[in-house]
């Protein structure tokens, strides 16, 4: 009986993982669809073109933008809407609205890497992906993602622009860097279809970036054409391994990024957004993707430095891209792409078999079905107890020890001084605080990033008298860049702290402890990451013995720590 029993729970358990398996897009597109056949019947020429297009949208911009964005969704019949900076209530409420004005449900995105938090206000920002790469546990990205998603269609969207899944193993990197995973193939490639497994699952549609590869570059997009000089069989065996791992998997959706790549397409100052090579002839035919195919964003200097006046745009379709995204002018673009047919540079059937798949797309997403976004309880609903629960678990698993477990737990003994220093802020900080409960005796020191060289000189001379420093150093930056903002005369002070018995944390980038001489001097050091409250908490419980570190580098620092450092407490 009790075999039987337990036969019967396991079917339970297996019928319940399966329900929760949502099946991949890429597994439904051509499949018979009547909504599709309906819809698509209807459409006009111009209003096919237009469900090619995603334009930016904003709600802390004023009345007369939103205006204007609605205006241009219904003129132009387009496919969809990219949010960006604003709140969650304003965004919910101009979804709705925006929505209503639309002959086909709108596709709804926003670039929300690190969630909601990415760029909406009163919602929260679960970890960098940098952060994620140091979790060993990968379950946990996994319900990252599920969460992820759970926000996102609580607010009305159907898009989520992650994960990003470019190996970052160029540290001066300006635009990558936190954003990847790190500079392990094998670790992306888990992490990025971990967290695009629990997005999918949970109904979100996922776009991963930024195809080829945009990890190996020192060019920003945003500002300039980068250049891949590398050859074909060094981006197949690495820039190409993540995004190959997540299609055999079922990733949904791709987006293109801005750069030149010589080995595979030798056509000069053409970016791979508008490579036909690149986008049909190795994303789609070599490679497989069956996915929807969006472009990075088509107002970034990186592809209209080229290709001015809205030539980008008709070459973004050429190339084999469906969904043009944040277009400078999607009006003069749905002319001239109008042109290109008549010029026989493009064809209906091309049009056509795009806006199926955007369509297919769509009913995916569950827009055949659209339903209006309640906004009662809504700020409450993305700022759950659970999803806050889950952030400190992420940052529990990440917190990376590299030195001095033989120092932990502290122990308050009372006779032992114990400085407590904080390096960057201006106020004490959640660690110090949470560290001087357990140390009443400790003597907090704050040394902001603008402190004169004569308060330094003052307070180094001070620490001189303490048997413990307890330093935390502190990036204050919205965005935690490769190289602290700190002056020189900062810098050696640091290092010259770490010459005493000092335990120092860094809540900053992991590549901005290269930028620190001497800090390889600590007896302990701890990475943080980045700068929250959640890393803060992680950081002080694990000195005070409530946590075991478990995380591990995912990038290499310098000669003294190197990717998959890092000590695992039992």
């Amino acid at each position: 009986m009790k075999k039987y029993l337990f036969l019967l729970l396991a079917l339970f358990v297996a019928q319940l993982a399966q329900a929760q398996q949502r099946v991949p897009f890429v597994q439904t597109i051509d499949a018979p669809n009547r909504w599709v056949d309906s819809v698509f019947k209807k459409l006009t020429r111009n209003q096919k073109i237009g469900q090619l297009f995603m334009v930016r949208a904003h709600t802390n911009l004023g009345q007369a933008y939103s205006d204007s964005v609605g205006h241009i969704i219904k003129k132009q019949h387009l496919g969809g809407i990219v949010f960006f900076q604003g709140g969650p209530v304003r965004q919910a409420a101009l979804t709705n609205r925006y929505q209503s004005l639309s002959k086909v449900p709108l596709m709804i995105a926003l670039d929300g890497e690190w969630g909601l938090g990415m760029r909406l206000d009163s919602s929260i920002s679960l970890p960098y992906q940098m952060t994620l790469g140091a979790i060993q546990n990968n379950q946990l990205i996994y319900k990252m993602g599920l969460q992820v998603a759970k926000d996102f269609k609580r607010m009305g969207m159907q898009i989520n622009f992650a994960p990003v899944m470019d190996v970052n193993n160029n540290p001066k990197n300006p635009v990558i860097g936190y954003r990847s995973f790190g500079e392990n193939k094998y670790n992306v490639a888990q992490k990025s279809i971990a967290y695009m497994q629990g997005m999918q699952n949970g109904g979100l549609f996922t776009t991963a970036k930024h195809f080829p590869g945009h990890g190996d570059t020192d060019v920003d997009s945003h500002y300039d054409l980068p250049q891949l000089p590398f050859s074909a069989a060094r981006l197949d065996s690495l820039e190409l391994y993540p995004f190959k791992q997540a299609f055999a998997e079922g990733l949904s959706g791709i987006m293109v990024a801005h750069m030149n790549i010589p080995a595979l397409d030798a056509t000069p100052n053409v970016p791979s957004t508008l490579s036909k090579p690149v986008i049909t002839g190795l994303l789609k035919e070599k490679l497989g993707f069956k996915g929807l195919v969006f472009t990075d964003a088509m107002e970034m200097k990186g592809v209209v430095k080229y290709f001015p006046n809205g030539e980008a745009d008709v070459r973004a379709i050429i190339a084999g891209n469906d969904v043009v995204e944040l277009s400078e002018n999607s009006g003069r673009a749905i002319k001239l792409i109008r042109k290109a047919i008549r010029q026989k540079r493009l064809s209906w059937d091309d049009i056509n078999r795009k806006v199926k798949k955007i369509l297919e797309a769509k009913y995916w997403m569950g827009l055949n079905n659209l339903d209006s976004t309640n906004l009662t309880g809504l700020v409450a609903d993305i700022n759950s107890p659970a999803e806050q629960q889950l952030h400190q678990e992420l940052t529990d698993a990440a917190i990376t020890l590299l030195k001095g477990e033989q120092l932990l737990p502290l122990k308050n003994d009372f006779v032992r001084k114990t400085a407590i220093v904080t390096v960057g802020p201006q106020e004490p900080t959640l660690f110090a605080k949470t560290i001087k409960k357990d140390f009443p005796n400790a003597t907090l020191f704050i040394v902001p990033k603008d402190i004169s060289i004569k308060e330094m000189e003052a307070v180094k001379t001070e620490l001189k008298a303490f048997d413990l420093c307890l330093l935390s150093i502190y990036d204050t930056r919205n965005r935690p860049g490769a190289q602290l903002d700190y002056s020189a005369k900062l810098k050696l002070f640091i290092a010259d702290l770490t010459k005493q018995q000092t335990i120092t944390t860094v809540f900053a980038n992991p590549y901005a402890i290269a930028g620190l001489p001497g800090i390889e001097n600590s007896a302990g050091l701890i990475v943080g990451y980045q700068n929250s409250p959640q890393m803060e908490l992680s950081a002080a419980q694990l000195l005070l013995g409530k946590l075991k570190s478990s995380g591990k580098l995912p990038v290499t620092i310098n000669a003294f720590f190197k990717y998959g450092d890092g000590i695992t407490m039992k």
